[in-house]
């Protein structure tokens, strides 16, 4: 049988070579702890602390704002300094509580769990949102939300996206080697609350280490597999992973639950265990620091919160300046103004490049070669729905299907004119999004 995949995709150079063997190394914040009100899809969390008010680590600092919302907790202990304006990592100015490190990193007292199965559907959901538990694979849903599909006997896979296509990040590859029973500990309190379904790990074959060391872990576990997917970008994108895994379709208009599916990340997973089998609330992170421009590339257990600028000193600082900072990867990631910026839930790496590639590429006429065509995921048209967004066609855009762009960029990477085709469609499409949502 052959790996699973989809049609379409590319192979970029994955540049895991400078991290992939780096264990995971704690990182302890230095100076204050800055964390955005915004570290997920929905309202913005709540403070329900004051300036000048001392905390604890593992304490609440912010309530859901809603229901489609997520709690924040302080992952250091110290005094509050206020509610101030500061840069997330994408580049806005946005509302965020910021945290004078006392350096004693004295903890709550976490009510005692009770074991998995004497706690009740509810009890563990409730136990998932109270923890700040959010997808970090980088979308940032609430996984709450995510586990209370309308109706969970439909559901039929969980599945773990182990795939971690995108180049240069080792956080998930890490984890996978180094947390692996909390991962499959994951996996079992979501099919705990669907007992209609099966969990599958989806692991690029490229991380043969990773699949070995899973396939032992849940030997003997009826409900569990582990899949090998081909390596290839864009695989762990969540509509081609579900296709690649069950070969059912989803489109702009459905949810992953609408196909009897479940996705979520590595790093949620392990949140997952540590918020219902511990008790513990969302914290830290793994997060990559690579690139050609850093001393020393690795993967840092960073909590919420700390500096970038810290992480890349942990890595041994700079060895040249970089012309190219990026939060999470190359492909779908965002461009930093400035590496002081916090640590999110949401945020997988800082890369930073001595040059920037991208910016000295000269756009020219689109060639009509179809390649943008040949290896869409999707399988659009990106050439021509780039030029509808630029002509500001809107119906043309929606009638050519350009709601269903995954924007994962692979259509730029291709393109022999330098057409910064993924950016044309991305501004369109959040357009077009959002008018929808109005009628």
């Amino acid at each position: 049988m052959g790996l699973l995949t989809f049609k379409g995709g590319i192979h970029p150079d994955d540049g895991k070579r400078f991290s992939k063997d780096q264990p995971i190394r704690p990182v302890v914040p230095q100076g204050e702890l800055v964390y955005p009100l915004s570290q997920h899809i929905g309202a913005p969390a709540k403070p329900v602390v004051k300036k000048g008010d001392c905390v604890l680590k593992g304490q609440l600092i912010a309530e859901a704002g809603g229901f489609v919302s997520s709690p924040i907790y302080s992952s250091v202990s110290g005094k509050v300094k206020g509610l101030e304006q500061r840069f997330n990592p994408t580049g806005s100015q946005v509302e965020c509580i910021v945290v004078e490190n006392d350096g004693e990193y004295k903890e709550v007292e976490y009510e005692p769990v009770k074991p998995l199965e004497e706690m009740t559907r509810e009890e563990i959901i409730n136990k998932i949102g109270d923890a700040g538990i959010v997808g970090m694979g980088g979308a940032g849903f609430p996984t709450k939300v995510k586990l209370s599909p309308k109706e969970p006997d439909k559901i039929e896979y969980i599945i773990a996206n182990c795939a971690e296509c995108e180049p240069y990040i080792t956080a998930d590859y890490r984890r996978m080697l180094e947390y692996t029973e909390d991962l499959v500990s994951g996996m079992k309190v979501i099919l705990s609350l669907f007992p209609n379904a099966r969990g599958v790990f989806a692991v690029e074959d490229n991380k043969k280490d990773c699949i070995e060391k899973l396939q032992k872990a849940v030997a003997g576990d009826p409900r569990i597999d582990v899949k090998a997917l081909m390596t290839k970008y864009p695989q762990g994108a969540e509509r081609q992973l579900i296709y690649a895994v069950t070969k059912r379709a989803i489109n702009s208009t459905m949810l992953p639950a609408d196909a009897g599916c479940i996705v979520d990340n590595v790093e949620t997973l392990i949140g997952i265990h540590n918020a219902v089998i511990k008790g513990k609330p969302l914290m830290e992170r793994v997060v990559t620091v690579s690139g050609d421009a850093v001393e020393k590339p690795g993967n840092f257990m960073a909590p919420f919160g700390i500096n970038h600028r810290e992480l890349v000193e942990a890595a041994g600082g700079l060895k040249a300046e970089p012309q190219k900072l990026i939060s999470g990867g190359p492909m779908m990631g965002f461009a930093m103004v400035t590496m002081d910026a916090p640590v999110t839930k949401t945020s997988s790496s800082i890369l930073l490049f001595k040059e920037d590639v991208v910016a000295k590429s000269l756009e020219t006429a689109c060639i009509n070669c179809g390649r943008c065509v040949e290896i869409c995921p999707s399988r659009i048209i990106p050439s021509r729905l780039a030029d509808f967004s630029k002509r500001k066609d809107e119906a043309s855009f929606v009638a050519w299907n350009g709601l269903e762009c995954v924007e994962c960029g692979s259509c730029s990477y291709v393109c022999p004119a330098k057409r910064q085709l993924k950016q044309a469609i991305g501004s369109m499409r959040k357009t077009a999004l959002a008018n929808r949502k109005k009628k």
